[in-house]
């Protein structure tokens, strides 16, 4: 078999990109998802109501309290939380079927979601956390969405303040001052992630191969 028809059948990862609200983490991620073909976005379950144009199993998957509580009881999740009175959780299925087939799935959680898939799947995870380029800058995104009222930006500044301070919990983080380049930065820390030894179970019979 030449070197072209060798089958490479690499183990997917799981890229968990993390920021306090307003550091631009949606944005990122939109961009790696259009530029990176082999990676997916994983979709999480959720207690809250669909909004206006979300889809079950496009968006979220929706389930009552009840469904949830049972799911999780059944170990469906690799990790979930209680986010403001709703709960979320990463489904397990879907994933360990994607890192399988050496396709790389992208996480939209908080710190705490990065934990625990640190802890459930150690060895799959690679943490990114963003951060804006000054506390002063992330309190202009927020005010310049005007989304918010003045009592919700305050809460997510706090927020971001302690989102911030578990900064040492990631392999890389980046501060967010220029978008071009963080993407292309995020992007470069995916590709060198997928060359890793122990993702890449080809290597073993390609070495022995050369003779």
């Amino acid at each position: 078999m030449s070197e072209i028809e060798r089958p490479m059948n690499r183990r997917g990862l799981c890229l968990v990109l993390v920021a306090p609200s307003g550091a631009g983490k949606t944005s990122v991620s939109r961009a790696l998802l259009a530029r990176e073909g082999e990676l997916s976005l994983s979709i999480s379950a959720t207690t809250r109501a669909a909004r206006p144009g979300e889809v079950h199993g496009v968006h979220y998957f929706f389930h009552t309290p009840g469904e949830f509580e049972a799911m999780e009881a059944e170990g469906h999740f690799i990790e979930s939380a209680h986010v403001y009175g709703r709960r979320y959780g990463t489904p397990r299925a879907p994933v360990k079927a994607a890192l399988a087939a050496g396709r790389d799935v992208l996480f939209d959680v908080d710190w705490q979601g990065h934990l625990l898939l640190q802890q459930a799947m150690p060895g799959d995870v690679v943490g990114v956390f963003l951060m804006p380029p000054s506390i002063e800058e992330l309190e202009r995104r927020l005010r310049t969405r005007g989304t918010d009222s003045e009592e919700e930006i305050l809460r997510r500044m706090g927020k971001a303040r302690e989102d911030a301070s578990h900064w040492e919990e990631f392999d890389h983080v980046l501060i967010n001052t220029d978008f071009a380049q963080t993407v292309d930065t995020v992007s470069a820390i995916l590709r060198a992630a997928r060359t890793a030894r122990a993702r890449n179970l080809w290597l073993k019979d390609f070495v022995a191969g050369l003779g």
